[in-house]
């Protein structure tokens, strides 16, 4: 029990640190801008009042929101591995296989469209800025590359 528990969680761990290195590739070569972990950060310690904001800059501060934001980011990447293994069996532990993790990667997409972005005031699937479609390509793609990090991780730990 012990290794399949271990397991997931480096399943997680390195499906969200490729997801972030693929950020700084996208900001390195095409100058996107990075994520920023901390309205994330602000986001997560007001759920106890609201869910919902229109402008999470409007909420109050929190002097850790940064640090706050980067371990709900990991944290969130650690139980999107447990789902995997979950639904797909810890079978697939010893024989990962991409198709169960590029679901779960693209299914994820939803936890940020309903629920993150409106939560913090961009709007259902960012749909109150000014760049959606571009904002929900680039989702997409890097839940992609999150499911290519859950099923190379499996892979090198198997």
């Amino acid at each position: 029990m012990f290794d399949v528990f271990w397991r997931v969680i480096a399943i997680g761990v390195g499906a969200t640190a490729l997801m972030d290195l693929w950020a700084i590739f996208l900001h390195k070569a095409f100058g996107q801008p990075r994520p920023n972990w901390g309205p994330v950060g602000r986001w997560v310690w007001h759920l106890g009042d609201k869910v919902f904001h229109d402008d999470i800059g409007d909420a109050a501060p929190y002097a850790h929101e940064v640090a706050l934001g980067w371990a709900f980011h990991y944290f969130v990447g650690i139980v999107y591995g447990i789902i995997l293994v979950v639904v797909a069996g810890a079978g697939w532990l010893a024989a990962p296989t991409f198709l169960p993790a590029f679901i779960l990667g693209i299914v994820t997409v939803g936890a940020g469209w309903f629920l993150l972005a409106p939560g913090m005031g961009a709007g259902w699937a960012a749909s109150k800025r000014p760049n959606p479609m571009r904002i929900r390509a680039l989702n997409l793609v890097s839940h992609t590359v999150f499911a290519l990090g859950l099923w190379s991780t499996a892979l090198l730990i198997r």
